[in-house]
């Protein structure tokens, strides 16, 4: 599935020597060296403003020499941060890394993390046509920025046809031609990368050239051109195309495909993408759960958010566990994957005529009207290796017993199919009650189906003599949609029980979009499938579509603030169906993107970066922790006015925590919004309210009438919730404030606390 891992990343040019520094070694070229009898690991050190008259550059240096001699400063110093906020990398001991943090000019110091990543028809099924209302002119000025493993600049996604050159306020310069990349043009204006711990990557190029083909999928997603007659194969034909086919394109490369995207690297390209102009960055790598202050990615994402800069986000593919939601900061953009009306399933017909239906993506013709068909488990190798057959692991089958035939397996690991050819096998047929509502793509005649067939078919293989079996060629179906995607991470959000996380869902399963030729397919040993366009899922592939959605109004707006292009995202989603999708709003946030309606949200609920600092100081983070956002180790949760209500912050969704089995919860939420609606005035917004069995939701007043364009009003919700039966019961109602023209919407969610 298309997430990315964030792991080490190094970057050797394309930025400015004379704000960025990168400092190489012959030592760096591994993560970690021996310093005494301690071990040496990268970490991040953050610092505040340079003394006056040093540069930054020269203090970062100054500070790491305090724990270290010269000669050991200049070769452990990895890497100057100093556009954005001010930070160094370095290899350190662990006691240097805590006299460093004693240190009076140093606000933190963070070990370098490693991360893993986490279209035809969706932006029809979205109602976004290619008729859609456009602001071109706008729309050629916006720049998207995204963090990911690379772009292919020879697809015809990113062909420059019709662009002039790139805005006026681009500061990235050109770009240079590296290996495998033929350089930039005025779609792709920047391609930069980073891989700062110098470990060599021999699955990868160093360059900005997409190996992988997550980049290049993902940014066509976001902003490629419209393609004609795209397919894979001819499946999922039609034309392929971003939600803002004429904005440029910015990739900053941080994810390998060996190591996957360090923190070192992201926080690189945070500063360099904040620095060159981006306005949206979209980023779908998994995050870590850790901090807001500790955390790379929030931390990026918050000195973006401070330029202005919307960070969008994947929300995890590790649903449906609960509270697995991941780059939960209030801050960012939280995106979760949902499936759009469209299926992919082969057909699998037995020797005794039963049909059944399987999931997955086989580009093969059958040759012959049935093939043998065997089971893992009897075809092991020997009897010690019974049950991992049964799984058909690596080194588990018999070749004997699988060549020329179809082999049926249990669902142990991604690959099976390669294992099967690689012994002469025809094919495969696997078991799961896992992922079957994407479309695994496979390299030999192969499909994916539930428990219950494959009891059927092992009754079958063991009660025939000669049992066969032979798997037809991929047709498309339909599915009743949007629905959550069951690998889709879920919240309670585990950063704070006042924020309701994920934000919003987007397509994200069997996404049709640009590839790279430099891989196959499945990247499995023995495929020779390549294409120009393929099909992935992962929350990765919903995340564009909400980067596209905040670029698209952007366009219309271009003087918005992040929080206020986040909030008519997320008032005008729609409602998704509680009755498909079990997990309600934690699965699905405020619903289902709508682009459009995004476009006119009437009312916003607008935010600045002392709001998200308030929050957190109501959230306990301590003054010393926040200096990492702020770049100062003045600040003082004590003297900064409090933020007001139960979660301190101008959130546009409500969250409530249900702490008390015996007594009601009450909670008080301070709300503002912003009109942003043209009239004619007055405009007068009343609010409704649907609140379920056991939870009261009252607000004061009901009614704001607004008589000019950014008037802001004031309103008390309060919420009131019976304790909450079961483990983790979830009661989900609504306020929506409606005018003749506009519904704003925002979910107001009770949840009760977990044992």
């Amino acid at each position: 599935m298309g997430i990315l891992k964030h792991s080490g990343s190094n970057s050797y040019h394309h930025l400015n020597p004379k704000s960025i520094v990168l400092i190489t070694h012959a030592s760096h070229s591994s993560a970690a060296a021996a310093a005494g009898n301690e071990q040496k690991d990268f970490h991040i050190v953050y610092l505040g403003d340079p003394p006056e008259g040093v540069s930054a550059v020269e203090h970062h240096m100054h500070v790491l020499s305090s724990v270290k001699s010269n000669d050991e400063a200049v070769d452990d110093m990895v890497y100057s941060y100093t556009k954005s906020f001010s930070a160094f990398a370095a290899k350190l001991s662990p006691s240097e890394a805590q006299r460093l943090s004693r240190h009076e000019k140093v606000l933190g110091v963070f070990p370098n993390r490693y991360h893993k990543l986490d279209t035809t028809k969706s932006w029809d099924f979205l109602g976004l046509p290619k008729t859609a209302k456009r602001n071109l002119k706008t729309e050629r000025n916006i720049v998207v920025g995204l963090l990911d493993t690379g772009i292919t600049p020879q697809s015809s996604s990113f062909n420059d046809h019709g662009f002039g050159p790139p805005p006026k306020k681009w500061k990235g310069g050109t770009c240079s031609r590296h290996a495998n990349f033929s350089g930039c043009n005025n779609k792709i204006i920047g391609a930069k990368y980073f891989k700062l711990d110098g470990n060599p990557d021999p699955s990868d190029i160093l360059s900005p050239i997409d190996v992988d083909g997550h980049g290049t999928h993902t940014s066509s997603t976001l902003a490629g051109n419209l393609v004609p007659q795209a397919s894979l194969f001819g499946l999922a034909r039609g034309s392929a195309r971003g939600a803002v086919p004429g904005a440029r394109i910015a990739m900053y490369k941080v994810c390998w495909v060996s190591y996957g995207c360090s923190d070192m690297d992201l926080l690189a390209a945070f500063e360099a993408a904040i620095h060159d102009g981006v306005d949206i960055i979209s980023i779908s790598i998994g995050g870590v759960n850790a901090e807001y202050t500790s955390d790379a990615l929030a931390i990026g994402a918050f000195h973006a958010t401070k330029n202005g800069i919307l960070t969008v986000a994947s929300a995890g593919n590790d649903g449906p566990n609960p509270a697995s939601v991941r780059n939960h900061a209030p801050w960012i953009l939280t995106v979760a994957a949902s499936g759009i009306d469209r299926t992919f399933q082969s057909k699998v017909q037995l020797g005794n005529g039963k049909i059944f239906s399987g999931t997955g993506v086989s580009l093969f013709q059958p040759k012959e009207k049935l093939y043998p068909l065997v089971s893992g488990f009897d075809a092991a190798i020997d009897e010690d290796n019974k049950e991992t057959a049964r799984f058909c692991y690596d080194g588990s089958l018999d070749a004997k017993k699988v060549k020329g035939k179809l082999v049926y397996c249990k669902l142990g690991q991604w690959g099976r199919d390669s294992v099967v050819k690689s012994l002469g096998g025809v094919g495969t047929i696997v078991e799961s009650e896992q992922y079957l509502d994407i479309a695994q793509i496979f390299m030999a005649p192969a499909t994916m189906v539930n428990s219950s067939v494959g009891d059927s078919i092992d009754s079958y293989i063991h009660s025939t003599r000669s049992p066969g079996a032979v798997i037809y060629h991929t047709q498309e179906g339909k599915v009743d949609a949007p629905f959550v995607a069951s690998f889709s991470s879920r919240g309670p959000n585990p950063g704070s029980t006042r924020i309701l996380k994920p934000d919003i869902a987007a397509p994200g399963i069997d996404i049709l979009a640009a590839y790279t030729r430099l891989r196959t397919l499945t990247g499995l040993d023995g495929d020779t499938q390549r294409s120009d366009f393929t099909l992935m899922s992962g929350t990765s592939m919903a995340c564009p579509h909400v980067a596209g959605a905040a670029a698209y109004v952007k366009s219309f707006h271009p003087n918005w603030t992040a929080a206020a292009i986040k909030s008519a995202i997320l008032t005008t989603a729609k409602q998704m169906s509680r009755r498909v999708n079990n997990d309600a709003e934690f699965a699905y946030g405020a619903g289902q993107l709508n682009p459009v309606r995004a476009r006119s949200p009437g009312l916003v609920y607008d935010m600045d970066e002392m709001s998200y600092v308030q929050f957190l100081c109501h959230e306990g983070y301590k003054g010393s922790s926040l200096s990492v956002l702020v770049g100062s180790k003045s600040i003082n949760c004590s003297t900064i006015i409090p933020g007001l209500g139960y979660d301190a912050l101008n959130y546009p969704t409500i969250q409530m925590q249900v702490k008390s089995q015996q007594k009601p919860t009450v909670a008080t939420f301070q709300r503002m919004v912003t009109n942003v609606g043209r009239g004619p005035y007055p405009v007068v917004y009343n609010a409704t309210i649907e609140a379920p069995k056991g939870m009261e939701i009252t607000v004061k007043p009901m009614t704001l009438s607004f008589s000019r364009v950014n008037e802001e009003r004031s309103f008390k919700v309060v919420v009131k919730a019976e304790p909450i039966a079961g483990y983790s019961g979830i009661l989900s109602g609504e306020l929506v404030w409606r005018s003749p023209g506009h519904s704003v919407r925002s979910p107001v969610v009770v949840y009760k606390q977990q044992d």
